[in-house]
């Protein structure tokens, strides 16, 4: 029956998780900042081409993911 129980966990995270990414998708334009073009992020544009990498973005983005998977690993013990 272990097993079964973590399996229940390990379900109702990713549905939440899937949840809340899906409220982000639904509400994202609405938020006061647009991931992807914050400040800081990286943007060149040249005549043949253009770069653009989200340096600004990848960093809150992983403090989030970073905060996130620490409450789960507190909850778990």
């Amino acid at each position: 029956m272990d097993a079964a129980r973590d399996t229940g966990k390990l379900l109702l995270v990713a549905g939440l998780l899937l949840a809340a990414l899906g409220a982000l998708f639904l509400y994202g334009g609405r938020l006061p900042f647009r991931l992807g073009h914050l400040p800081g992020d990286i943007s060149y544009q040249g005549r043949h081409g253009s770069f653009y990498f989200p340096i600004v973005t990848c960093i809150v983005l992983s403090a989030a993911l970073t905060l996130l998977l620490w409450i789960v690993q507190l909850f778990r013990r």
